[in-house]
């Protein structure tokens, strides 16, 4: 079996502020740090086999931090790169809504596009490393798609909201990905969430 623990990104000033962050290349701000040290502790409990990330300096952040407790080799695949979101990118939710209610947003990279480039990594993962155990860190809406192509719909883009820090679990077994759990939080002191 193949087990996947997808870890969201630390907080960004961005998403302090609730603006819709995409491709821009912001870091971690201080609580964003400190998430990643909570996750760094927590799985640094468990063995892994792999660490891989994004290439977002956010997540590369969050996965250096990781990665100081397991000494693994971290790998970079832009396949978990975040959505491009085009001209909405740097709005708030709210100015967002007022200047695209219809959600049809300029150069925006189609959720079939992401779902594509994503699920391609994924497969790759499983492909590279069978019956390994891997940490991919990557952003809220990679990991949402994620969970919704693995549940059918059930969860992910839409439906559930993923907290900075928060840790998911896939896992490939028979042939079959399967998801575990998502969104835990339990790791993050209540300073951190």
């Amino acid at each position: 079996m193949t087990l996947i623990c997808l870890v969201r990104h630390g907080e960004t000033e961005w998403n302090a502020l609730k603006k819709i962050q995409g491709r821009a290349d912001i870091p971690l701000n201080n609580v964003g740090a400190l998430q990643a040290n909570a996750c760094r502790s927590y799985l640094s409990e468990f063995k892994w086999d792999v660490i891989v990330s994004s290439p977002l300096k956010r997540a590369k952040q969050t996965a250096e931090i990781i990665n100081d407790a397991l000494s693994l080799k971290l790998h970079v695949m832009d396949d978990f790169i975040e959505r491009n979101y085009g001209e909405i990118e740097g709005l708030t939710l709210e100015e967002r809504a007022v200047m695209y209610p219809d959600f049809q947003c300029p150069s925006q990279e189609t959720l079939e596009e992401v779902k594509k480039r994503v699920m391609k990594g994924i497969n790759e993962l499983q492909r590279l490393h069978p019956n390994k155990k891997v940490i991919v860190v990557a952003h809220g809406g990679v990991i949402n798609i994620i969970l919704s192509v693995l549940s059918n719909g059930r969860i992910g883009t839409g439906k559930t909201g993923l907290s900075n820090g928060c840790l998911s679990h896939i896992h490939y077994h028979d042939g079959v990905w399967s998801v575990k759990n998502y969104n835990q939080i339990s790791h993050l002191t209540t300073a951190v969430r």
